[in-house]
């Protein structure tokens, strides 16, 4: 017995980390629907805009009106029948402008799950054409944000996907990646809007960069 040599095989599973981030207010100082809008129409224009929408935005306060119909309405109002070459120009040169706006050490913690191995996912309530270019340079990071409506190589004013908010953020992260149990999943956000993705990651952090610059 003493000469027996018992071998036994130790298998390391390592999952994957997915990071998921939120964008506005969470990444960024500001709104960017209200920066796209000033950027587009200055603060008159933006002013303008939240004054003709101000019945709406008090029902929207109140839970009387859904926030993803207020955000198609001035979506429609502000960008409607624009053509989808200019409108993408509009929102490079928003990013490339604003880019400023950016919480230092959010994007440090970007740049260390990347180094990591980390999956990083932005899930954001926000357009994806004007979220994606915030990101130039980082290729490997997903995007998931509301989906505009083209048609004839103009912008309708509508979204072809829900708001991406509260429970949706979840829903079209799970598009992605249906397999929960194949990944450990790390959310930040800051807002009611991230609630749902927050209490669904195994690991939350809640306004985590608000006073870190």
């Amino acid at each position: 017995m003493g000469g027996d040599v018992f071998h036994s095989d130790i298998h390391i599973i390592v999952m994957m980390e997915i990071c998921a981030f939120d964008f506005d207010g969470t990444l960024t100082r500001s709104d960017t629907l209200l920066g796209m809008i000033r950027h587009h129409r200055g603060m008159a224009g933006l002013l303008g805009v939240l004054l003709w929408h101000s019945p709406l935005l008090l029902l929207m306060k109140v839970g009387l009106y859904s926030n993803g119909k207020v955000k198609r309405k001035v979506f429609d109002m502000c960008f409607g029948g624009m053509a989808v070459a200019d409108f993408d120009n509009l929102c490079r040169e928003y990013a490339a402008k604003h880019h400023g706006i950016l919480r230092t050490n959010g994007m440090r913690c970007i740049d260390n799950a990347l180094r990591r191995g980390s999956k990083v996912v932005i899930v954001s309530a926000s357009i994806e054409n004007w979220v994606r270019p915030f990101f130039h340079g980082y290729e490997s990071i997903e995007i998931v944000g509301t989906k505009i409506e083209t048609e004839d190589g103009k912008l309708t004013g509508r979204f072809i996907t829900e708001n991406c908010y509260g429970g949706e953020k979840v829903a079209r992260l799970l598009e992605l990646y249906p397999d929960r149990k194949a990944y450990r999943l790390v959310a930040y956000g800051d807002s009611r809007g991230d609630r749902e993705l927050l209490a669904f990651a195994d690991e939350r952090h809640y306004k985590e960069f608000d006073k870190q610059g």
